[in-house]
This record gives C-alpha cells, structure tokens and sequence, in this order.
C-alpha cells in the first residue's frame, strides 16, 4: 500500500466515532453479547483417525459492564480467525482469553455445535457406514475460572416393556434420543465415542446407519431381549456416568418418540 493511500486510511479510522465505547446511562449491565449462528470450519479430536474436520456453529459473547454502550462485533470474527484450526478442549482457553483481551471483558463464552461422523459396522453383514452425530462444547473463563463441558446427541432404539410383558406377540418400539453433557475431572479426556457408546448401551439396540437383512433381524431381536422404558435408558446412562472417575458432572435426557402417541415421552437427570 502507498504511503499516502497509508495515511489515508489511518485518517480515516481516527476519525470514524467509536460509539460502542460511548457512555451509556440506563445502568444495566448485560451478562451476554456477541454473535451467534456463525458457520465455520474448524478441526476436532477424533479417537479413531485423530483429527476430523467438521463445519461448526459458534455462538461467542461477553459480558457488558452497565456504563459501556456496546461491544465490538468484528473483533468475535477477527479472534475466531486467528485461532482457526483445531477447537478442542485444549485450545479453547486461549481462544477465550484472547476474547477477554481483545473485547476488555471479565467473562467470555463460546458455545460450539457441530456434526461428527462415526464408522458403524452392521451387528451381522460387517458392513460399514458413517453415522452422523450432534456434539458440542461450551466453555467460558472468568478471572477466577474456566469450565468446559462436552455434549453429544445420540439416536437409539428402545423397545416398551410394558407392550412386551402384555401383548401376545411383538412389542411397540420406536427411535430415541439420548443427550449426555459432561464436565471431567482436571485434564481429563472423554471421547465423543465413548459418550456415544455410553448412550448406546443404555437404550434398546444401537442405530445404525446400513442394515442388510440379516443385520435388520438381528437388531429387532437384540431390542426385544432389551426392553427399556425412556427412564431405563437415563438411569442406565447414570450409572455408567457415575462409575467413570474421569466425569465429575453431568446431565442425561432421554427423549422416546412414541410409535403408537401422538406425544413423546422424556425423561432427565442432572448430577
């Protein structure tokens, strides 16, 4: 850039108003502000191929003190920028410390979701598919703190006792989802995969994403040995959560998207 082009630009940000940085005189702080529903791609942990690329969803804010007016908006994108790559557990503090800095906050937050793909095998055929999940983090750092948590999304099968133990032949079953967020103990790491196998174990059968017929057979009958109702599923994903030291807190909620109501039917545990 030429030397006068140079000034030119600099004259013109010095004399742009700033008024995000203005007063403001109503005396309400806000504990929130930032962007959301913004789409980048980032890197993540995979267990099996160690690094997976995945489009995201960011919602990134702070907090406002009452006398400021408003925050800077771009410097969200332009901070999301110079930390692209990998967003996982280990660089989400510096991303966050960088916000705090950047946008002068005490308290920053970021909320990330995305799809992370899993190669299922066929219980029976062997054959392979990737399934689709829903994950995610949020994490927030203070001067005093920083917490982090990981969240998954996993369809399963369940199959109604109830329907079993009363009808003369079948049973009633339908798709479920099985949501787990966890908080870990220190440095510890939990994969997405464990999580899903967690979810999985708890419900009927596993989902899968290609079935042959003799696949299709094996997972009928795998959910009518397994009957559960929708609180079987959280209470068993509640005792495998509170066997794993490396959790230290958690939520479960199971929705059944009922077959034969008009309704689903949930359930939901927090420890």
């Amino acid at each position: 850039m030429s030397t006068a082009k140079s000034k030119e630009v600099e004259a013109t940000s010095t004399e742009l108003p700033d008024l995000q940085y203005s007063e403001d005189k109503r005396g309400v702080a806000l504990d929130r502000v930032g962007v959301c529903d913004l789409k980048y791609p980032i890197t993540i942990l995979d267990r099996a191929d160690g690094t997976q690329q995945v489009a995201a969803t960011f919602s990134l804010s702070v907090d406002l003190p009452a006398t400021v007016k408003g925050t800077h908006m771009s410097r969200f994108i332009e901070v999301l920028d110079e930390n692209r790559g990998e967003i996982t557990v280990r660089t989400l503090p510096g991303l966050l410390a960088t916000m705090r800095s950047r946008l002068e906050a005490d308290n920053a937050y970021a909320e990330i979701s995305f799809p992370y793909f899993i190669e299922k095998t066929a219980p029976v055929s062997k054959k392979t598919a990737y399934m689709d999940y829903e994950c995610g983090f949020k994490a927030s750092e203070s001067p005093e703190s920083y917490d982090f948590s990981l969240w998954v999304k996993v369809p399963v099968k369940s199959l109604c006792p109830c329907s079993k133990a009363i009808s003369d032949y079948g049973a009633h079953n339908q798709r479920g989802i099985v949501t787990i967020e966890i908080q870990t103990n220190d440095d510890a790491i939990v994969w997405i995969e464990e999580l899903v196998e967690m979810a999985e174990s708890s419900a009927s059968s596993p989902v899968y994403p290609l079935l042959k017929r003799e696949d299709e057979r094996h997972v009928t009958m795998e959910a009518f040995d397994n009957p559960a109702f929708v609180e079987d599923i959280a209470r068993n994903a509640v005792v495998k959560l509170r066997a794993d030291e490396r959790v230290k807190s958690f939520k479960v909620g199971v929705v059944n998207h009922e077959s034969i109501h008009n309704h689903s039917a949930f359930s939901r545990v927090t420890s």
